[in-house]
């Protein structure tokens, strides 16, 4: 059973998760908007895979038959300066979804949560992966900065991203 204090926080990550969702649609539709369709599918991916992460949260929940609660989100930020600029402020969004995960296995582990803390070993494997891919696409895009045949080449390699949801 769940304690009142590690559901709450559970359900508070479900909002962050559908909130990184919306917030990488928004980083798509802006490369989009540059013509840069494969930045689009890339970001589309990630929020795919946001989704994903909130329904592990969801039915994690459900299984041990604690009640979710959904609740609202701010708007996710819709304009930005550059490109370098979008995947910044991916990682730095990736870095506090760490942080979150970081705390709520800290509960997991200060609460004796056993099963928690198994669901949560693969959140924090997981951001390791997410913060590496955001580090190594913004170091990409720094190192082409404005030239346009190396935004395009990387933009067609990103067309190929395609999200597979892992099997448990």
């Amino acid at each position: 059973m769940l304690s009142k204090k590690m559901l709450d926080e559970l359900n508070v990550q479900i909002k962050h998760e559908f909130f990184s969702a919306n917030y990488y649609l928004a980083m798509a539709a802006y490369c989009i908007d540059r013509g840069l369709d494969g930045f689009g599918n890339f970001f589309i991916i990630q929020a795919e895979e946001e989704r994903f992460h909130a329904m592990k949260f969801f039915n994690y929940i459900n299984s041990l038959n604690g009640r979710v609660t959904m609740t609202g989100y701010e708007e996710p930020r819709n304009d930005f300066k550059s490109l370098e600029e979008v995947f910044e402020l991916a990682l730095k969004h990736e870095v506090f979804v760490t942080k979150r995960i970081h705390t709520l296995a800290d509960l997991a582990q200060a609460e004796k949560h056993h099963p928690t803390i198994s669901f949560l070993q693969w959140f924090v494997d997981e951001q390791v992966e997410e913060e590496a891919t955001m580090s190594t696409w913004l170091d990409k895009v720094k190192l082409v900065g404005d030239n346009g045949h190396g935004l395009l080449m990387i933009d067609q390699e990103l067309a190929a991203r395609t999200f597979t949801p892992p099997v448990a």
